[in-house]
């Protein structure tokens, strides 16, 4: 157990059998009243965003995690197959389980895979990906490197908005944070 004053972003609680990753918190001090923490609490089964107030000194129920470093190996239906790296055993996950990561996931890459009591409950991606682009209108005579943006299919399926001289074949790379273009790769 801990309470509200131990809060740190990203740590992982367990509240109503279901467990959620702390994205933010705020301590508040009215001047009326007792202090209180504003949360924003994802969940991790959900991926739903959540608001929730504590009273100042809540006691709270910690979620202890292992996290190891997989590599995504295939897909297979409504399952993603990954390879732990140290113990080389292979690991079932469902697409629940590994959520928006998804469009990020290509053969080969490495994630990490956050257990609680040995099931799977998140996968979190790279920070950056290289993907490859393989769909995207072509460019026009005078398109500039800071003029305006268009949408482009990477390999993953996924659509991001990138600069106008961008074209199918080249490689970007991505941030999977906000899922946004960073920069050309080639």
């Amino acid at each position: 157990m801990i309470t509200t004053a131990d809060f740190r972003n990203g740590m992982t609680i367990e509240m109503d059998g279901n467990l959620f990753n702390l994205v933010y918190f705020q301590h508040v001090k009215p001047g009326k009243g007792g202090a209180f923490v504003r949360t924003r609490l994802k969940n991790l089964k959900t991926g739903a965003v959540t608001e929730k107030t504590f009273r100042a000194g809540e006691k709270v129920e910690l979620a202890i995690l292992d996290k190891r470093r997989m590599q995504f190996l295939y897909r297979e239906g409504n399952s993603f197959f990954f390879m732990d790296t140290e113990t080389y055993e292979q690991l079932p996950i469902t697409q629940e389980e590994v959520g928006e990561t998804a469009k990020f996931l290509l053969e080969g890459t490495t994630v990490e895979v956050a257990l609680c009591d040995g099931k799977p409950v998140g996968v979190e991606p790279p920070v950056f990906v290289e993907m490859e682009v393989a769909e995207t209108a072509p460019g026009v005579k005078g398109d500039t490197a800071s003029g305006g943006s268009k949408p482009a299919t990477l390999e993953s399926g996924m659509v991001v908005n990138v600069p106008l001289f961008i074209e199918a074949g080249k490689r970007i790379k991505v941030d999977t944070r906000s899922g946004e273009y960073v920069e050309r790769v080639d």
